[in-house]
């Protein structure tokens, strides 16, 4: 493997390790501050479980290299995807920056995705 390549692949991981972690937080803050509605409550757990189901993700592609993983990311990345839209559609996307939201959330759906197939395929 390259320099270029592995200096990629460790890039790959420490953003996608960093956007797991921001998941985590963010659901995490949500949940302890005490929200009356189920609702939000129901996102902050799922946001939770996302971050944390990509660090597993990711950390069994690292060890096992199995070609799972990659399908195992793509599958919660497109669960939390349509629960993410249907909650924006719930709320009735009010402005237009909903759309750029789910844009920058695609973004970064598709770079732990990219982070794990590399993962899996580095040689």
């Amino acid at each position: 493997m390259k320099t270029q390549d592995t200096l990629f692949l460790i890039g790959l991981i420490v953003l996608s390790a960093l956007t797991s972690f921001l998941f985590i937080f963010y659901g995490m803050s949500i949940i302890m501050a005490d929200i009356e509605s189920r609702g939000v409550m129901i996102f902050a757990y799922v946001t939770t479980a996302y971050g944390l189901a990509n660090i597993a993700i990711l950390s069994v592609a690292w060890g096992s290299r199995d070609a799972w993983s990659t399908v195992a990311s793509k599958f919660i990345a497109m669960c939390y995807l349509g629960i993410f839209i249907m909650d924006m559609l719930n709320a009735e996307m009010k402005s237009p920056l909903g759309a750029v939201g789910i844009l920058v959330l695609v973004l970064v759906l598709w770079a732990n995705y990219f982070a794990v197939k590399k993962v899996v395929e580095r040689g």
